[in-house]
């Protein structure tokens, strides 16, 4: 699996402005709706998948990534979407620091194994600092897209 077979430009967002990680969240979702790739009729629900999963333990990473997730047995796929947050937004993270990319992910709760190898696919991609500078170098969803897919055809 991919990070680039989750994401398109319309789950791309270049100035995430909310100041709390529960903020930010809504904020992904809604893109997400706003995609077509979420119904309405389930925001409230994977908001709530989300913020539970926060509760549990933070999904803030390290060097200004965070992660934050669900599972729950309404969707058939994983979805995801990406934020650019330039002021940070506050995810607990491992190192104390803002969390300046930010990738949500609702997974089905029956696939535990497409859940790691999301995970693993993030990883692969956020590692490295020359990535995550790219990344918050863009100036378009579609520039953020294209450096994913590069990255990944780096990595083989």
């Amino acid at each position: 699996m991919l990070l680039s077979d989750l994401l398109h430009e319309r789950v791309v967002k270049m100035n995430v402005r909310s100041q709390t990680k529960e903020h930010a969240i809504e904020e992904l979702i809604d893109l997400i709706i706003e995609a077509g790739d979420l119904p309405m009729s389930l925001r409230a629900h994977a908001i709530e998948t989300i913020h539970e999963r926060e509760k549990i333990i933070g999904t803030g990473m390290e060097h200004g990534v965070a992660l934050p997730h669900g599972s729950t047995d309404r969707i058939d796929s994983i979805i995801g979407a990406l934020g650019i947050a330039p002021a940070g937004v506050n995810f607990d993270s491992i190192d104390g620091e803002p969390a300046t990319i930010i990738v949500l992910l609702l997974i089905p709760r029956k696939s535990f194994q497409e859940h790691i190898r999301a995970m693993a696919a993030i990883a692969r991609v956020m590692r490295e600092e020359a990535n995550r500078t790219a990344l918050l170098a863009a100036k378009t969803p579609a520039e953020i897209t294209h450096i994913i897919e590069e990255i990944e055809e780096r990595n083989g």
